[in-house]
């Protein structure tokens, strides 16, 4: 598997709304495998494989990661910031970070005040994203000349290898791209015409996929995105959610859909056919480009494959080499396999 491809991904800066730091590449990417790209107006881009049959099976996985836009900045040059996606605020303490203005990319340092200067009623409270500010280490009116409202921040990591996984930033949703294209590497032969979506705006209300999923009215759906492992310390074996290195996960349900039943025994069955390590996913809340897919019609049967991962919305999002190559495997002999048919619901249990 080409894990250099998922870092050049990863690597990339692109959050809501602003997905041009990446498009080019998955532009290229698509290419080379034979797809035929498209571009819409929301910057939704399609790659499309024709199949030997008529029914439609789209893959939804998004390009933009959490970030933020610029505010406000203060008389002093501190950045203030809009939030676009779910951050949990304890992360960004001491976080690098990349403000990308017209002229160019400035490295910042997200910065609060220090708890020597707190009183105690104030170190006993939660802190909140709008506690932070971004520190260019550049006079205000420096500042003022290069940065504009609404200019995009994203988290400054690389991804690394750990032990038998990979960490960085952005590996949700990177991954669901990556997978797509290591997929369609390996499909030889396809009944359903595919279209691999890589789509926009997930972050902030899964606005791309349901734009795309309108566009194109496909008979199947599958959402491509991570999910949460909790196979770590303080998590009881009843709530987890998957554990790292247990394969690839098939979604039973998540905040925003309930899988299609059949779609999930079909998953079941292919993995278990070919060998392929999985595990089932509930996920409480949250949810993916598939609740976006779901609401659009009631002839659309929606189902998902995931990834397990670790530190979820953080700079050291932690996944496992082999459950990667597990997704890739299943992936492919799904689209292989399917004719995108036979998914209506009956009456028996």
């Amino acid at each position: 598997m080409d894990f250099k491809l998922l870092k050049k991904f990863c690597e990339c800066h692109a959050v809501s709304g602003r997905e041009e730091g990446i498009r080019a590449l998955i532009r290229s990417e698509f290419e080379k495998v034979g797809l035929t790209v498209s571009v819409d107006a929301m910057g939704n881009m399609t790659g499309f494989k024709k199949g030997t049959g008529k029914k439609k099976v789209m893959l939804a996985g998004h390009m933009d990661e959490i970030g933020f836009i610029v505010s406000h900045i203060d008389k002093d040059g501190f950045v203030r910031f809009q939030p676009l996606g779910g951050f949990d605020a304890r992360t960004l303490m001491s976080q690098r970070v990349y403000v990308h203005t017209a002229k160019k990319r400035l490295l910042g340092v997200m910065g609060t005040r220090p708890v020597n200067v707190l009183k105690d009623e104030e170190k006993k409270k939660i802190l909140d994203v709008t506690d932070y500010f971004i520190d260019l280490g550049l006079p205000a009116k420096e500042v003022e000349k290069l940065v504009e409202l609404g200019d995009p921040i994203t988290m400054a990591r690389e991804l690394d290898d750990l032990g038998d996984c990979l960490t960085g930033k952005s590996i949700d949703n990177r991954f669901g791209l990556w997978l797509m294209i290591e997929a369609m590497k390996l499909v030889k032969k396809n009944s359903v015409n595919i279209y691999a979506v890589a789509t926009t705006q997930e972050e902030v209300g899964i606005r791309g996929a349901i734009a795309s999923a309108r566009d194109i009215h496909p008979d199947v759906g599958i959402a491509l995105d991570v999910t949460i492992a909790s196979d770590i310390p303080g998590s009881a074996p009843q709530d987890y959610v998957t554990k790292v290195g247990g394969g690839a996960c098939i979604k039973i349900m998540d905040g925003s859909m309930i899988s299609n039943p059949k779609i999930v025994r079909e998953l079941k069955d292919i993995a278990t056919k070919k060998k392929i390590p999985w595990q089932y996913e509930i996920l409480p809340r949250g949810g993916t480009d598939g609740g976006g897919i779901r609401m659009v019609s009631g002839n659309t049967a929606v189902g998902a494959i995931s990834v397990a991962l670790r530190y979820v919305h953080s700079t050291v999002e932690t996944v496992h080499k082999e459950d990667l190559e597990a997704c890739v495997k299943l992936l492919a002999a799904y689209l292989e396999s399917t004719s995108g048919s036979g998914y209506e619901l009956d009456d028996k249990l």
